[in-house]
């Protein structure tokens, strides 16, 4: 999907951001807002859509297997079919991840042009998001994330997900910056507590927010 940018507002163009060098960002809640017609959660449909039940699918794949596929100790696709055999053998777990994928997908545009010219002013910017290591591949390639940030730091790939104080740790210490000049929007108040407490800026995204509002909090 090729995302087409327009002229970002005066207040994005003109705040520097108060010493802020690099921005991260999370992805679900903040960029991405569930299913691309309608921005409905993503499974809203599974049951009448592929015969599955939510609440199986929840039940025995998400509180058990989950916590170790979003931090790389275990694989998507591998475990899902091994669930998808005991309670929906008629749908195999490709099918499954490419229906999750495509239907979690609706891209916040306008917040995408307001960092591209963000990052254009000279902000470098980063992806910071818990993730399984399939869907951050899906979200810098097939949704072109990549073409809007300078790198991704998922939970899968530091072996934490937020907001364990370990994310942080180690996405700073790659960027290689101090934390006083990181800032990070976030939908989850416990990620945006977490993040301050490493000394990250660190502003809670809600329905709303603007950027503009961000940077200039982070230049306070």
């Amino acid at each position: 999907m090729l995302l087409q940018t327009t002229a970002p507002s005066a207040d994005v163009r003109g705040i520097g951001g108060g010493g802020m060098k690099l921005l991260m960002v999370d992805v679900d809640g903040v960029l991405v807002h569930g299913r691309p017609g309608d921005g409905l959660p993503l499974f809203t449909y599974l049951e009448r859509d592929l015969g599955l039940r939510l609440e199986a699918l929840q039940e025995a794949f998400f509180k058990t297997c989950w916590p170790d596929i979003v931090t790389g100790r275990d694989g998507l696709e591998p475990r899902l079919a091994e669930v998808l055999g005991k309670i929906a053998p008629h749908v195999s777990a490709r099918t499954l991840i490419d229906y999750w994928f495509e239907n979690d997908s609706r891209l916040d545009h306008g917040l995408l042009e307001d960092l591209a010219a963000l990052r254009a002013g000279g902000t470098r910017m980063f992806l910071a998001t818990n993730q399984e290591h399939m869907r951050a591949a899906y979200l810098m390639e097939n949704l072109r994330l990549s073409d809007y940030f300078d790198g991704i730091f998922y939970s899968a790939m530091l072996g934490y997900q937020k907001p364990a104080p370990e994310f942080f740790r180690l996405a700073t210490e790659r960027v290689g910056i101090a934390p006083g000049d990181i800032a990070f929007i976030d939908d989850y108040p416990a990620n945006i507590e977490a993040a301050r407490q490493f000394g990250w800026k660190a502003m809670h995204w809600a329905p709303g927010s603007k950027l503009e509002d961000a940077l200039a909090a982070f230049s306070r």
